[in-house]
């Protein structure tokens, strides 16, 4: 497998050309330019990438769930075949350590195999069947069945803060092709040589398994035009999105004013609320606040599921004080780009002239993209005055919020905007306590956390990784675990359709041997 870059787009079993708007990686750590130049994709290269995704719908939703089970771990084989090139390319475009990355190829590479295995067993289809009841009075009872169908292809927009996981491989691709649907990525500026490489990786498998040309297609791009085109463009049925929310409001307008509106999965902003119980900050307090400061700057604090604000008690100052420390000793990280650097540290100006800055780095000339981390402190009825400090910071910095009384809690719980997470640390005694807390925050939240931190998210069946508006746009989805499969598939009825035109889901004999609804009762494999 070739792992030599030349910067350009893949278009099907094809690569694009080398165009006059060009652009280059950098490294945060020096804000050096990193080589080669990637040219962005024409137009004319984004109409060829839809119309082979246009004509592989039909024949890849097609491919029995076994063949696609084959070609997604042959895409996880190929990406664990790059290598050291892999992991080093991807470091020295966003300047993380290895070993993080060594993880993130690690869960992405999971992460397909986890669908295959889905692919395999075959319930996810949840498929349905009535039987006909052809004397039933007044009417007869039409033979109904249904289940599950791919939508489509689907375009997928790269991740700056997850080069591996949540990009051209990532969560949004893995679940889309293993429903049936082509896939066309719109490649991150940030990590474009870590795009490509992932990309030569996944049209290997393509052509190795005999799929349509169509099923994968990785395109460039220095602007936003060349992905908004995409999510316009009539061939595109649905739309993966992890980033700003700016950006994914406005892919939502785009895909809600198209003639065909379409489903667009956005993941988009999450300050993720993290509630210190008194009985926990005296129990343990040490230890929150170190896996808190922690929490915060992991990753140079470029998480979704950073805890953004913290709501403590207000004679905490013991806390207060331990973690401000911790702050203060970090070393100043580089960010993953020039602009995400811009704007942390407006961000933080603007913050710092609303509130306390409590914690930060001696201020000195930073290499790179490098900042400083920082904590801000206010208490909670300056925080319920000021809408503002619910906006997210991108980057190693968090907001203290002094609280004094249950039900003071209780309203900030209620103004809280959509998010992905919200944590509670305490005891049992404590969750009996502020019952109504939680059921507060369960309106608020995908995922509710106790006595842990958000910035960490297990792919599994059972997890989900959504919100409500604005943490995402669908807040009825997930974008990990297996589920994370049905954002991409709809519907479809089969009505008094003979057994020999029916998919094999929907087959009496049921040959593949899947979970069912059958009159109304669950039947575990052949049963029924």
């Amino acid at each position: 497998m070739e792992t030599d870059l030349i910067g350009t787009s893949i278009i099907g079993f094809s690569r694009g050309g080398k165009t006059a708007e060009t652009f280059t990686a950098f490294d945060p750590a020096s804000g050096n330019t990193v080589e080669p130049v990637f040219h962005s994709a024409t137009n004319d290269e984004l109409e060829i990438a839809a119309k082979l995704a246009d004509e592989a719908r039909l024949s890849y939703a097609a491919a029995a769930p076994v063949k696609r089970a084959a070609f997604l771990r042959s895409i996880a084989d190929n990406i664990e075949s790059l290598g050291d090139t892999l992991i080093k390319r991807a470091s020295l475009e966003t300047a993380l350590p290895n070993a993080r990355f060594e993880g993130e190829r690690a869960r992405t590479c999971f992460q397909l195999r986890m669908f295959a295995d889905v692919l395999e067993e075959g319930s996810w289809v949840e498929a349905r069947i009535d039987h006909a009841i052809p004397d039933r009075q007044p009417l007869p009872k039409p033979d109904v069945r249904s289940m599950l169908r791919p939508i489509g292809p689907v375009a997928v927009f790269c991740a700056s803060n997850f080069p591996l996981a949540y990009s051209v491989a990532g969560g949004d691709t893995a679940s889309a092709l293993a429903a049936g649907c082509p896939v066309i990525v719109i490649g991150h500026t940030a990590h474009p040589g870590t795009a490509e490489l992932v990309g030569i990786a996944v049209s290997k498998a393509v052509r190795d398994h005999q799929m349509p040309e169509g099923t994968f297609s990785l395109l460039f791009s220095a602007g936003y035009e060349m992905g908004q085109a995409l999510v316009r463009h009539s061939a595109i049925k649905a739309v993966g999105f992890t980033g700003s929310r700016k950006g994914g409001r406005a892919l939502m307008d785009f895909a809600a004013a198209r003639p065909e509106p379409i489903p667009i999965y956005t993941e988009m902003s999450s300050v993720n609320p993290t509630f210190l119980l008194p009985n926990a900050i005296k129990e343990r307090g040490n230890d929150i606040a170190k896996g808190l400061h922690a929490s915060v700057t992991t990753g140079a604090g470029q998480f979704c599921t950073k805890p953004g604000l913290v709501f403590l008690p207000n004679d905490a100052d013991s806390f207060v004080a331990n973690f401000n420390s911790q702050i203060e000793q970090t070393t100043p990280p580089p960010l993953l780009t020039g602009g995400i650097r811009a704007a942390y540290v407006a961000g933080n100006l603007k913050r710092a002239g609303e509130v306390d800055n409590t914690a930060a780095n001696e201020e000195a000339q930073l290499p790179g993209f490098a900042v400083n981390p920082s904590a801000f402190e206010t208490t909670a009825i300056e925080y319920l005055n000021m809408p503002d400090l619910n906006e997210e910071i991108f980057g190693p910095t968090t907001l203290l919020i002094r609280s004094g009384e249950k039900e003071e809690l209780l309203r900030i719980a209620r103004a809280l905007e959509g998010q992905l997470t919200a944590s509670v640390h305490g005891t049992e005694e404590d969750l009996a306590e502020y019952a109504d807390l939680i059921a507060i925050l369960e309106t608020k939240a995908g995922r509710l956390i106790f006595n842990g931190f958000s910035t960490g998210v297990e792919v599994c069946p059972s997890m989900v990784h959504g919100g409500p508006y604005p943490a995402t746009s669908d807040g009825r989805s997930t974008a990990v675990g297996s589920r994370a499969i049905t954002r991409f598939a709809r519907l479809v009825c089969y009505q008094n359709f003979p057994q020999s035109a029916l998919p094999n889901e929907l087959k009496d004999e049921n040959p593949q041997n899947i979970r069912r609804m059958v009159d109304g009762q669950v039947c575990q494999n052949r049963e029924r």
